[in-house]
């Protein structure tokens, strides 16, 4: 197995206690800076060989019956990747998971990818609800996975307060942490500032030299992109005269790492809406909102309190907040939807089974759903979804689901069909 997921989601805890509740024991191996680990896997892939080699690295005697091995920051040498092959196919006892940030995962020149021979797991920040319980309100968590809408709106009050935190704080598991411990915003500030310095120097250290300019360009212009009231990516924004093609491996790079989330436009909302997809017109949020609220230097009393300087940006935040929930759910894919004429535009729209829904994001209480009507009256799609900080109401032609409970939607979609 491959875990993919950006720097500091919580891949390697994630390895390590998988390892330590699961298993008898488990083999460590971190591929960064390691020589040993290049020189081994530069030579003969035979899986003896090498299963000896990682017992005098780790210091573990591996057993294939109760032994995990972990192979960390496998992007550092790309054969240990290769030697996943041979493991599946010669040595299919043991049991091997592998992560790494993806960064040059894909980029690697002369790499043999090993194309079916393991699964993979996506990896994301904390989402919400995950949040919530690491601040220890489960109970509003099971109130939320219940959709006991009378009493949640009891609690809305509470909610509304977690949420704020949440675009503050974000889910990346250190600022989470350290938040849960010190309630210290400004701890938490430092975290999100080390983790996006940690990110400029992976720039350096793992994308193409002549590349590096252009990604950190493209990357330091998205929060002034999602400040605009229409959020689709333009180049221009970048530097005057900025092209597509100048920035496509830019792009391709920070997607590849996972720090960046491209949301398509679709011309229609057809089945499936990937047929549809418009790959000139798109929107790009990054991998937190946390993170989002540290690159654009939000201060905690803008968004806690609210002020008329913050109000512009809060439904930039407010939708990457809900893309990011929606990304955490494995199933979906969301795009987005705007009128030919530029009249109407659509936050998100996803697939549910055989239905295209779509959803509209009110950052406030604000029920006005011009572009949401005219969808509507257009398409005539069975479920209309509105999320706001409204209670959840259904209405003749449309659904308000709150913003604290997004996470439910496909829940309550699957529902309505059974």
């Amino acid at each position: 197995m491959i875990i993919r997921g950006a720097r500091q989601v919580g891949k390697t805890w994630l390895m390590r206690e998988f390892g330590r509740t699961q298993y008898k024991q488990y083999a460590y191996i971190n591929f960064d800076n390691n020589e040993r680990m290049e020189h081994l896997f530069s030579g003969n892939l035979d899986i003896s060989r090498i299963v000896t080699a990682l017992q005098i690295e780790s210091g573990v005697s591996i057993d294939a019956d109760n032994t995990l091995v972990i192979f960390d920051e496998v992007q550092e040498v790309p054969n240990a990747l290769t030697s996943l092959k041979y493991f599946c196919e010669n040595a299919p006892q043991y049991h091997v998971i592998a992560a790494g940030s993806l960064l040059g995962v894909a980029l690697h020149p002369g790499a043999s990818f090993p194309v079916g021979k393991v699964d993979f797991m996506d990896l994301y920040p904390l989402d919400f609800l995950e949040f919530m319980r690491a601040l220890g309100e489960e109970r509003l968590v099971d109130l939320l996975e219940n959709m006991d809408w009378e009493m949640i709106t009891g609690f809305k009050g509470k909610y509304i307060d977690l949420l704020k935190q949440y675009y503050y704080i974000g889910g990346m598991p250190e600022a989470v942490k350290t938040f849960a411990e010190t309630l210290d915003y400004r701890m938490v500030r430092q975290v999100q500032q080390r983790l996006l310095m940690a990110y400029e120097q992976d720039f350096s250290k793992h994308a193409p030299h002549e590349t590096v300019p252009r990604i950190r360009m493209l990357w330091d212009s998205i929060p002034s992109q999602l400040a605009k009231e229409n959020r689709k990516f333009i180049y221009g924004l970048i530097r005057q005269g900025a092209r597509a093609r100048e920035y496509e491996l830019a792009m391709a790079w920070l997607s590849d790492c996972g720090l960046v989330h491209k949301v398509s436009r679709i011309s229609k909302p057809g089945m499936p809406l990937r047929a549809y997809q418009d790959f000139n017109s798109f929107k790009l949020f990054v991998v937190d909102v946390g993170l989002l609220s540290a690159m654009s230097g939000l201060d905690v009393k803008s968004l806690l309190e609210g002020n008329r300087i913050f109000e512009e940006f809060k439904g930039a935040l407010t939708e990457q907040y809900v893309l990011q929930q929606l990304t955490a759910i494995k199933e979906i894919e969301p795009f987005y939807w705007s009128a030919e004429t530029g009249s109407a535009e659509l936050d998100f729209v996803i697939q549910s089974g055989m239905h295209v829904v779509p959803l509209e994001v009110k950052a406030e209480e604000n029920l006005q759903a011009k572009s949401l009507k005219s969808y509507y009256n257009k398409y005539r799609p069975k479920y209309t979804v509105r999320s706001s900080m409204s209670n959840f109401r259904q209405e003749e032609w449309m659904v308000n689901f709150p913003l604290y409970a997004i996470n439910q939607l496909p829940k309550w979609l699957e529902q309505r069909e059974t």
